[in-house]
């Protein structure tokens, strides 16, 4: 077409073209050329073509023959006939449409079907073998039916054969469409009863799923449909996320994938040896500058083993914290109030103090900081410490002690004790001896989860074991990936994935383990610590026993907020209306009805010692205790609340608002309320997080009481008065990611103080 008459130039919104604008015609001679005149239309020819066609001219010389040549101001191969955009920042962004492998939209992977998981091979077709056609495939009218009897009646097999006796050109005709026609006829029943013959496509069961999970907008069809599909990597990018053109970009042969695979001290080194000249170095040097403070920033707060690319949703809540942290340092800003709750969480001891360095550093700077934290070190380097008290729940709420930490520690609270000495953790722990003795261990031998190296791992069955190491050195790898799953499989009958290793032996000594960690008892208010000990069947039972309660023919499904009958039907036991914010966070209200209490009126009319349901719902633990006292089901569950130092909850306290720590001891206390037999091996993950000195001090006694009865109990620890007061330690690192996964140091306390390159062992 012609300049003219583009501007009415119509075109096929559905179909993909390629135009040739004609800007302009002229012949040339070599006169011509030095002519003023000639030479402005020639150069406004090129900026209008240019400009038109984003860069990209095409010129025809002499049109006899046809001599076509490409120009363009874009990076282009003439000989491959390939060009690629101008390379930008966004170009190595897999979240912009500019970088991302236009394939999987730079996640890197894509949800394929697992065909295996699709059909069983004893069913036919017919009975619903192939399971996400199962109702269309034997509904006789349907679509689906009618399609899949013309291509079996086209290729000559029968659809009442077991799926597994197919032979395979049928089995990838069937699931993958292989080998099938363009179209096949079918006579279709129509809503009214009128049949009518259709040329319909049969795509293969698998083809068909894919292409319905990707094109529907509706999550429920997407959420049943990914059943029966896996994540696999990108066949176009491999799982690098990014177009080819992007990562052909390198800087020393390495691409930028490659570059954020690397451990962050293991990035600083690479940029540190980084070498430009010229042009290029005043260029990357302050480029080179700005990247590696930030992330020397990380470094400080202990966090040097992460991959750059690490998944958020991979990483600790202290993980999380210290990674918001050191960007904070980063901007450099001043007269800020930045609050931190517990930063140093999952930290060794060595790490504490580079973390109190940033800390340190974002106050000189002219900011402010307010922590609420349980560390001794951050505590005593606290320029003012208020201590809330003097115990928990309704003991607490007033401020016991403030100060610089001299003025602090004349003030006498439970804290300032232990910091000076005056208190001791385990210090009043008796220990005695088992009620039988354990011989042998559990060994793990050539484990090489994540980052383990091979290594040998000794658990001596009987002992309470701390595994101790900085932070990514491979501790849960070693034993929430690896024992732990092990152990469940053959103890437990579960089915978890375990890590890799050669051999476990010993495990034919244990007869159970339990893992208690510190995901939520529950997600909805409907949890709580009674109903999950299971003390709450008990105290149902007893208002069910009530004389009132009998002469109204009241079941202990009566008391019960989770049933019709009882409950509150407004808000259907929960105390509280959920209420969906469009664009935030769902929130609660208190139920109008109830207002608060859970129940309906004719439960909240039987009361047992003058109490009704919802009130002893409201009791702490302490309370609790003293009411039921001579009902020992219920006694000895409250008991154990109350020795892992909850005596302050209430027993009806919503689960989510309980902290990671609070729910661990609440599955702690349901153990420790069973009656068990056999040896156990008890399994914790980091359970001193959010305890104070007082509650770590109970806590070490309960945990020596389980050794004491003739158990096992391994926790991942970095309390270094918990692993002071352990029988046995595992320490593992020497460093984190790539630095770890060895087996530094195993055997007694004195046994780690002794060996050379324990940082657990300098600590001790």
């Amino acid at each position: 077409t012609t300049l003219e008459d583009a501007e009415n130039l119509e075109l096929d919104r559905h179909k993909k073209h390629t135009i040739d604008l004609v800007i302009d015609r002229f012949a040339i001679d070599l006169e011509k050329l030095k002519d003023s005149e000639f030479q402005k239309r020639l150069m406004d020819a090129i900026e209008l073509s240019s400009t038109m066609a984003e860069g990209e001219i095409r010129l025809l010389v002499n049109s006899e023959i046809e001599k076509e040549k490409l120009f363009s101001e874009s990076n282009t191969c003439f000989n491959c006939k390939l060009s690629f955009p101008k390379i930008k920042p966004a170009s190595f962004s897999f979240n912009s449409p500019a970088g991302a492998c236009e394939k999987c939209s730079g996640l890197g992977y894509l949800k394929e079907v697992n065909v295996e998981e699709i059909y069983n091979p004893k069913l036919t077709i017919l009975e619903g073998g192939i399971f996400p056609w199962s109702n269309r495939s034997t509904n006789e009218n349907s679509w689906n039916h009618n399609l899949l009897q013309a291509v079996a009646k086209t290729h000559k097999f029968d659809l009442r054969t077991p799926i597994g006796e197919y032979s395979k050109k049928i089995f990838n005709l069937v699931f993958y469409g292989k080998g099938a026609k363009d179209f096949y006829e079918i006579e279709y029943t129509n809503r009214q009863g009128r049949k009518k013959m259709f040329d319909a496509k049969y795509e293969g069961a698998v083809n068909e799923i894919e292409r319905r999970y990707y094109e529907t907008d509706s999550n429920y069809v997407r959420t049943e449909f990914e059943k029966y599909m896996n994540d696999q990597s990108c066949s176009q990018c491999k799982g690098l996320r990014l177009k080819p053109y992007s990562l052909g970009v390198t800087i020393n042969d390495k691409n930028i994938i490659d570059l954020t695979q690397y451990a962050i001290n293991d990035a600083v080194e690479f940029l540190s040896e980084l070498n430009f000249e010229g042009n290029k170095a005043e260029i990357a040097t302050p480029i080179i500058k700005e990247v590696k403070s930030r992330l020397e920033f990380l470094l400080n707060v202990g966090l040097g083993y992460l991959n750059l690319s690490r998944k958020a949703n991979t990483l600790s809540g202290g993980e999380s914290q210290r990674i918001r942290l050191a960007s904070q340092i980063g901007t450099g800003l001043t007269g800020v109030l930045y609050v931190l709750d517990e930063p140093s969480i999952g930290l060794h001891s060595r790490d504490v103090s580079r973390l109190i360095q940033s800390l340190e550093g974002l106050r000189d700077i002219g900011n402010s900081v307010i922590i609420v934290e349980h560390d001794e070190d951050t505590i005593k380097h606290a320029d003012h410490i208020v201590d809330i008290g003097p115990k928990a729940g309704v003991h607490g709420g007033q401020i016991v002690a403030q100060g610089n930490y001299e003025q602090f520690i004349k003030q006498g609270s439970t804290t300032s004790e232990y910091l000076t000495g005056k208190k001791l953790i385990g210090a009043n722990i008796e220990r005695s001896e088992p009620k039988k003795l354990i011989e042998g261990s559990i060994k793990v031998n050539g484990a090489r989860t994540n980052n383990l190296k091979n290594v040998n791992v000794e658990f001596p069955l009987g002992k309470l074991i701390s595994v101790t190491g900085v932070s990514g050195s491979g501790k849960s790898s070693l034993v929430n990936d690896t024992l732990y799953p092990v152990l469940m499989n053959q103890l437990m009958r579960s089915d978890r994935k375990e890590g890799k290793y050669h051999s476990i032996d010993g495990i034919e000594l244990v007869d159970k383990v339990i893992g208690i960690d510190q995901s939520p008892i529950g997600r909805t208010p409907r949890s709580n610590p009674i109903t999950y000990t299971g003390a709450f069947n008990y105290i149902r039972d007893l208002y069910a026993k009530t004389p009132e309660a009998r002469a109204r023919g009241y079941k202990p499904g009566r008391f019960s907020f989770n049933v019709k009958g009882g409950r509150c039907e407004k808000c259907r036991g929960e105390g509280q209306i959920k209420i969906e914010m469009q664009f935030l966070a769902d929130m609660y209200v208190t139920c109008e009805s109830c207002l608060g209490k859970r129940f309906n009126d004719e439960a909240l009319q039987i009361d047992f010692k003058g109490k009704n349901i919802a009130e002893v719902l409201e009791m702490t633990v302490e309370e609790a205790l003293e009411f039921f006292n001579n009902f020992d089901p219920i006694k000895r569950r409250l008991d154990m609340l109350n020795l892992v130092g909850l005596d302050y909850i209430t027993l009806g306290q919503y689960a989510t608002t309980l902290s990671g720590g609070e729910s661990q001891r609440v599955k702690l206390a349901k153990e420790l309320s069973k009656s068990m037999r056999g040896h156990i091996v008890y399994i914790l993950d980091e359970p001193t997080t959010g305890l104070h000195f007082a509650d770590v001090d109970k806590l070490l006694s309960v945990l020596t009481a389980l050794v004491d009865k003739g158990n096992t109990v391994i926790v991942i620890e970095h309390n270094i008065d918990i692993i002071r007061n352990s029988d046995w330690i595992i320490d593992i690192g020497p460093e984190g990611g790539a630095g770890g996964g060895n087996i530094v140091a195993q055997g007694t306390v004195d046994d780690v103080k002794k060996t050379k390159g324990s940082w657990t062992g300098k600590y001790l």
